[in-house]
């Protein structure tokens, strides 16, 4: 399979070749691999004019015409699946069943969303609480917030810009979309599908853009929700210049997984592999702190090492590749420092340590100190180390003891040990018997502390992208009597 040499940016629903500026590379051989038109401010102030004009027509739209648009996009997904993996595996560097996965996951996205945007429901609710109100009656219903900016990372770029995309056009929002510019590909290639459908004109524009465009997706007070995914010192950074629209981050996380001793050590060896190295561990709920009872320390670390040391590393486009590139070579530098920080600080490398490029391998240790980068910020990247504890409020204890909150996993056999996680790990969710790299694509998902604000999953993004809109009626003395004759 071979990609074209160049692509196009979507603006107001059209293909728009005015440059090929910007260079995108394969992330494994890093050389070219294609380029795309880059987004200067015109085009971006064009994008975001031609939304606000499409906010009436997208409003009028029926629920069975936004479900069309997204059926559409399903099929097609469904059709160019092949296609959709292959661009991920260059652009990304992501191995190929990692990027065949993510696809799945795309059109599932697209499926939830369709079924979505035909139960936009609300409620009718009595007012007579006292006998002021009486005689009243109250309804509301969810109305689309507007046009809305959306801002997407590098390392799902499929998945994640379509779970801002896909309840957009469900709830009836038109968008601006800053795709990633290191991995641009995904987004474009749904401004293709999308730009076959019958959406009013404007109603979305796929925006290639270097980070210092990303202002105008956040500033412009026509736009009425700014949804982003990235870094937490950009998105806490743009929140501060958003002014008074909605703001949805979804940032990152150093995730924690907790072995009991009950747990069934060799599932857990095989979920924790999973959770920390695929797709090379660059996953905002990639397990980075694997907590151990004293118990099983021993006997897990060791399966776990031994595990992990059978990885392959290589080619993206193999299919026995575990381990591919890191999105740059820079990024393999900074995990690198960290992991030479963490054991010049007394840290015990068991193994991996080593990089060759922006290829690090998989890699795990033990003692790392508490005010490590290691311990403190989010890895991002094939790296994960081991912590000892004793019984399960230490463990909690240590679950909590970060400035990120996103998810949190825990294997154990008991259910009152799982309702006191639920109620005590201060994370937007808790996995059980599995990693906190686990998700289902209809299910609310975000977090606390750094690691943002808002959920996303279909439904829960649509309430973000939506505002309640009451009716209060009251019932006088007479209208319930027939017109005189």
């Amino acid at each position: 399979m071979k990609l074209r040499d160049t692509y196009p940016l979507y603006l107001a629903n059209e293909a728009w070749s005015g440059n090929a500026d910007l260079e995108v590379t394969d992330k494994y051989t890093g050389d070219v691999a294609f380029r795309v038109a880059l987004a200067r401010p015109e085009q971006i102030e064009a994008g975001i004019a031609a939304a606000v004009a499409a906010a009436e027509p997208m409003t009028r739209m029926a629920a069975y015409e936004r479900q069309a648009v997204l059926d559409h996009c399903v099929a097609r997904f469904r059709e160019r699946f092949d296609e959709l993996a292959y661009a991920l595996c260059v652009e990304a560097g992501k191995p190929i069943r990692d990027a065949e996965g993510e696809v799945t996951r795309l059109i599932d996205t697209f499926r939830i969303a369709a079924e979505e945007s035909v139960r936009i429901t609300g409620e009718v609710q009595p007012l007579d609480i006292s006998a002021r109100a009486r005689g009243y009656q109250g309804i509301w219903k969810r109305v689309p917030i507007g046009p809305c900016s959306f801002i997407s990372p590098f390392n799902f770029p499929l998945n994640l810009a379509a779970h801002k995309i896909a309840p957009a056009i469900a709830m009836g929002c038109p968008f601006v979309m800053k795709p990633a510019s290191r991995t641009p590909l995904g987004a474009i290639i749904m401004g293709e599908v999308l730009a076959e459908t019958d959406l009013p004109k404007g109603a979305f524009s796929i925006l290639p853009a270097h980070r210092d465009g990303a202002d105008m997706f956040t500033e412009d007070d026509r736009l009425k929700l700014l949804s982003f995914t990235g870094s937490p010192a950009v998105g806490w950074a743009l929140k501060a210049k958003a002014g008074k629209k909605k703001v949805v981050l979804e940032l990152g996380g150093n995730a924690a997984v907790v072995i009991d001793r009950d747990a069934d050590l060799d599932d857990a060896v095989e979920r924790t592999v999973f959770g920390a190295f695929y797709q090379s561990g660059q996953s905002c709920i990639g397990v980075q702190r694997i907590l151990v009872h004293d118990a099983v320390y021993e006997a897990f670390r060791d399966r776990l090492v031994a595990k992990t040391k059978t990885l392959v590393a290589g080619n993206p486009h193999d299919r026995e590749t575990f381990i591919g590139p890191m999105i740059d070579s820079k990024e393999a530098e900074r995990l690198d420092r960290w992991i030479e920080e963490a054991v010049a600080g007394g840290a015990t490398l068991l193994c991996g340590g080593t990089r060759r490029g922006a290829m690090l391998e998989a890699t795990l240790l033990e003692n790392v100190g508490r005010d490590t980068k290691l311990n403190c910020e989010e890895a991002f990247g094939p790296v994960a180390f081991f912590q000892r504890f004793s019984d399960w409020d230490e463990a909690l204890e240590l679950v909590n003891d970060s400035k990120f909150g996103l998810q949190a996993g825990i294997f154990t056999r008991d259910l009152f040990q799982v309702l006191e996680a639920w109620d005590r790990l201060e994370v937007g969710g808790v996995v059980v018997n599995d990693v906190p790299s686990y998700r289902v694509d209809n299910m609310p998902y975000g977090g606390v502390k750094d690691s943002g604000l808002g959920r996303e999953g279909i439904r829960f993004a649509m309430e973000d992208m939506s505002e309640i809109r009451n009716l209060v009626i009251r019932r006088t003395p007479d209208s319930h009597r027939p017109p005189a004759k």
